[in-house]
């Protein structure tokens, strides 16, 4: 079997990413639960240092078609912008990225493997092949990000599992 970056990248991103959009479903209800308002479960963070969940669940797609964006594009730096401040808009950012993830071309990703992509934030400069960026930097960022909004969102004490975080496992059919 020969190596395929678009299987060991775009397959899971497209799971985690729609358990992401499942669970921020499910937070709009424990909002009206809890007698919290969006934007302040938005604003949540596991500690003061660290971005909120609005951030975690945007940087869930800079670093998943973002990455792919950046390694097409010769160079990546992340997207500092503004997140949305409701769920819904949390959640078209994720719709979004699913839809932009399917659809991609197999051997168009594949073709990025061998590119030369840079990555480039203030100070930091760090050149990569296309697969090592998506596989060494962007990937596990994206996974960081996924794990860091599903904690906060249990810390503010939501009910979810595990089998909410990974989704529809894809099995042999």
């Amino acid at each position: 079997m020969s190596f395929s970056l678009y299987d060991a990248v775009i397959p899971s991103h497209l799971q985690v990413l729609a358990a992401l959009d499942r669970i921020l479903e499910k937070a709009v209800a424990f909002c009206e639960e809890q007698g919290m308002t969006q934007a302040e479960l938005i604003e949540a963070r596991l500690a003061p240092d660290m971005l909120p969940l609005g951030y975690q669940v945007k940087s869930c797609a800079v670093h998943s078609i973002g990455g792919i964006d950046g390694t097409r594009a010769g160079s990546f730096s992340p997207d500092v912008s503004a997140w949305p401040t409701d769920i819904a808009g949390l959640r078209a950012i994720l719709q979004r990225t699913i839809a932009a993830l399917s659809a991609l071309d197999r051997e168009q990703v594949d073709a990025l493997a061998d590119t030369d992509t840079h990555f480039a934030f203030g100070e930091t400069q760090l050149p990569f092949t296309g697969a090592n960026f998506l596989l060494s930097f962007s990937q596990p960022n994206f996974y960081f990000h996924a794990t860091t909004a599903y904690a906060i969102l249990r810390a503010r004490g939501m009910k979810l599992g595990k089998r909410d975080f990974m989704g529809i496992p894809r099995i042999k059919r």
